[in-house]
C-alpha cells in the first residue's frame, strides 16, 4: 500500500512515508479505542436494560468508573499520539521537503534556470508544497486509516449479523467508487486552476519587474485592467472547479449516510421478525456513527487528493531532473581553455556547430560576432553553466563534463553586464567572491576595484545597506563592486560579458583600470560588442551563425579583410554619427 509508487504519488521523503504509515497507524488505533468506548456504552445500556426488566441491582458504578476512566486516559493517550504523528511530524516533512528541493535546485545545470519561468519555480516551491502538506497532514493518515479500521470493525461486525453490516457500511465503498469516479473532472480543473494561478504570478512579476517601463509609458490603466482580468479569470475557474467537486462530495456524503436509513429499516424489519433483538440494532446505530466520522474529513479534503497530483508531478518533475554531477578532484595542469568540435542547441534550435578555438592562460581571448552568433553561449558552456551536446571542452587538458560543476566554478570568476547584488552591506556583498575573507581583505579588493571613492561617501562605509540588487548605487558602483567580487576570489580563469558596455566615460575609466588589475597573468574570456574595448586582446575568435569565422590577433584579421574588419569599419562609421 505504501511502496515506492505511493510515495512518488505524493511527493513523499523517505521520512515523510514513515510519517505516513504511523499516522495510518495511530488512525488505526484511536478508531479502535473509540470503538472500544462504544462497546462499554453498548455494555451498559444493556446492564440497565436487563436491570429494568428483570428488577436485579444496578450495574457496579465503581467498575463503570474505572472503565469510563480507562477509557478517557487510551482515549487522550492515543489522540495525542496521532495529533503528533499526522501533524507535527508532516510540519518537519514540509520543512525537509523545501530542502531538498533547494539542495536538487543547488545542483541542477544553471540552463535549467533559463528555461523555466521564475514564478513556476515560486510555485512549486510554496503553493504546490503547502497543498502536499494538506495532503499529508489532514488527509493520507486519516484516510487510509480509516480505510483499515473500518476493515477490521466490518469483519467484527459480522460475528453479530451480517445483515446488519452490509445495510450499515454499503455506502462507504459506493460513496468513494463515485469520488474517485469523478477524479479525472477534478484533475482537469486543477490544471486549468494551476495554469490561471500562473498566469497571475506571471502578470505581479512582471508588474514589479517592469513597473519603471509601465510608468514612463503611462501604461498604468492598461496594464492593471489586464492583470484585473486574469485575476479574475483565476478567480471564476476556481469557483467553477469548487463546485463541480463540492457536488459530487456531498453527494458521496449523503450516499454514504443512507446505510443509517437502511440500518434502521432492515432492523426494524428483523426485529418485527423476532430475528434480533432492539440492543443487537442499538449497537449497529452507535457504531456506525462513528465508523462514518473518520471518513467526513477525507472527504471534504478528498479534492486536495485529486489536484495533489498536479502539485506532486510538479514537485517530481524538479526531484527527477538530471543534475550536474562529477569528479571533487579537479587538477588541472595549467587553465587553457579548449574547445572542440562543440555543438550545442538551445531546445530544437542549433547555437553552436563544431565549434573549436583555444584560450590560453595568460592571455585575453575574445569572442566578437553579430548578436546571436553564440558569444555569450560559449562563456557559459566554458564554466559548465550548460552541457554541451557533442564535442568537448577541456580546461588544463581535463573535460570540465566530468567535474562537478560547484568544484569547477572555484577556479571561475565572472563578472556580467548585469551585475547581481543582494540587499546587504557592500562589505557582505564583496565577500561574496570568497566568505572567509578578513574585512582587510575585502577593503583590499575593493580599493583595488577603485570602490573606495564611492564608499567613502556612503553614510556607513563598508557597512551600508545598498538596497535590492544594489539600488542605492550607480551602474558603475554596481559594476564596480561586482569587479572587487571578482579580485577576492582571484580565480585563474576570468570571463567577461562586456563589463563596461553600459558605463559613461568615466566610469567606464575607472572599471577599466580595475579590471586591468584582475586580468593579470589570468585565462581571461572576453564577449566583446565594441571592438575598440578588444583591441588590446592577444586573440579574437569571431563567431558567425554559430561557427568559428575567423580567429587570430587584432591586426591580422584586419589585414585579412573579412568579418571583423568589416565589424570595426562599421563601428567606426557609427561613431562619427551625429545629430544634423
Amino acid at each position: 500500500m505504501f511502496g515506492k509508487k505511493f510515495q512518488r504519488k505524493y511527493a513523499l521523503t523517505d521520512q515523510g512515508i514513515i510519517n505516513t504509515k504511523r499516522g495510518a497507524l495511530w488512525t488505526v488505533i484511536v478508531n479502535l479505542v473509540v470503538m472500544g468506548g462504544i462497546g462499554i456504552l453498548y455494555l451498559l445500556m444493556a446492564e440497565f436494560m436487563s436491570t429494568f426488566t428483570s428488577g436485579s441491582s444496578l450495574p457496579n458504578a465503581v467498575l463503570i468508573i474505572a472503565l469510563v476512566v480507562i477509557f478517557l486516559i487510551l482515549s487522550y493517550i492515543t489522540h495525542l499520539q496521532q495529533y503528533k504523528v499526522t501533524y507535527g511530524l508532516v510540519y518537519g516533512e514540509v520543512e525537509q521537503t523545501r530542502l531538498r528541493l533547494a539542495e536538487r535546485l543547488r545542483k541542477l545545470p544553471l540552463g535549467y534556470f533559463g528555461k523555466r519561468d521564475l514564478a513556476d519555480l515560486t510555485e512549486t516551491l510554496m503553493s504546490d508544497v503547502n497543498r502536499m502538506e494538506h495532503v499529508w497532514s489532514h488527509v493520507l493518515g486519516y484516510l487510509y486509516g480509516s480505510y483499515i479500521s473500518t476493515g477490521i470493525i466490518a469483519v467484527c461486525l459480522t460475528f453479530y449479523d451480517w445483515r446488519l453490516t452490509i445495510a450499515s457500511l454499503w455506502g462507504v465503498p459506493v460513496a468513494f467508487v463515485l469520488l474517485f469516479g469523478t477524479r479525472s473532472i477534478a484533475e482537469r480543473h486543477s490544471q486549468a486552476v494551476k495554469k490561471a494561478a500562473l498566469n497571475v504570478s506571471d502578470g505581479i512579476q512582471e508588474a514589479l519587474e517592469n513597473i519603471r517601463e509601465i510608468r514612463a509609458t503611462n501604461q498604468e490603466d492598461l496594464y492593471l485592467a489586464a492583470l484585473d482580468k486574469k485575476i479574475d479569470n483565476h478567480e471564476k475557474i476556481q469557483i467553477r472547479g469548487e463546485l463541480t467537486t463540492g457536488l459530487f462530495v456531498n453527494g458521496a456524503s449523503v450516499i454514504m449516510r443512507l446505510g443509517v436509513a437502511t440500518t434502521i429499516l432492515l432492523g426494524a424489519w428483523l426485529i418485527v421478525s423476532g430475528k434480533i433483538d432492539f440492543m443487537l440494532l442499538f449497537l449497529f446505530l452507535l457504531i456506525i456513527t462513528r465508523v462514518y466520522a473518520p471518513f467526513d474529513q477525507s472527504l471534504a479534503l478528498i479534492a486536495e487528493v485529486f489536484v495533489s497530483q498536479i502539485s506532486a508531478d510538479r514537485i517530481n518533475e524538479i526531484y527527477e531532473m538530471p543534475t550536474a554531477e562529477g569528479s571533487q578532484n579537479f587538477k588541472p595542469q595549467g587553465h587553457d581553455i579548449e574547445f572542440k568540435d562543440v555543438c550545442f542547441a538551445y531546445d530544437t534550435a542549433d547555437v553552436l556547430k563544431d565549434v573549436s578555438f583555444t584560450a590560453k592562460e595568460g592571455e585575453v581571448t575574445a569572442l566578437v560576432g553579430p548578436s546571436g552568433s553564440g558569444k555569450s553561449t560559449c562563456a557559459r558552456l566554458a564554466a559548465r553553466l550548460w552541457d554541451i551536446n557533442s564535442g568537448t571542452i577541456k580546461v588544463g587538458g581535463i573535460d570540465i563534463s566530468t567535474i562537478d560543476p560547484e568544484v569547477l566554478l572555484r577556479d571561475y570568476s565572472m563578472v556580467f553586464q548585469d551585475v547581481v547584488l543582494f540587499d546587504d552591506t557592500v562589505m557582505e556583498n564583496i565577500r561574496l567572491g570568497r566568505r572567509n575573507a578578513t574585512d582587510d581583505e575585502v577593503i583590499a579588493a575593493a580599493k583595488a576595484a577603485n570602490c573606495d571613492e564611492f564608499v567613502n561617501r556612503l553614510a556607513q562605509g563598508y557597512n551600508t545597506l545598498i538596497g535590492e540588487n544594489g539600488s542605492k548605487l550607480s551602474g558603475g558602483e554596481r559594476q564596480r563592486i561586482s569587479i572587487a567580487r571578482a579580485l577576492l576570489k582571484d580565480a585563474p580563469i576570468v570571463l567577461l560579458d562586456e563589463a563596461t558596455a553600459s558605463l559613461d566615460v568615466e566610469n567606464e575609466t575607472k572599471v577599466q583600470e580595475a579590471l586591468s588589475r584582475l586580468l593579470v597573468g589570468k585565462t581571461v574570456l572576453v564577449i566583446a560588442h565594441r571592438m575598440r574595448t578588444i583591441e588590446a586582446a592577444d586573440k579574437i575568435i569571431v563567431l558567425a551563425d554559430g561557427k568559428v569565422a575567423e580567429q587570430g590577433s587584432p591586426n591580422e584579421l584586419m589585414s585579412q579583410n573579412g568579418l571583423f574588419s568589416r565589424m570595426v569599419k562599421l563601428q567606426q562609421q557609427s561613431s562619427n554619427w551625429k545629430l544634423n
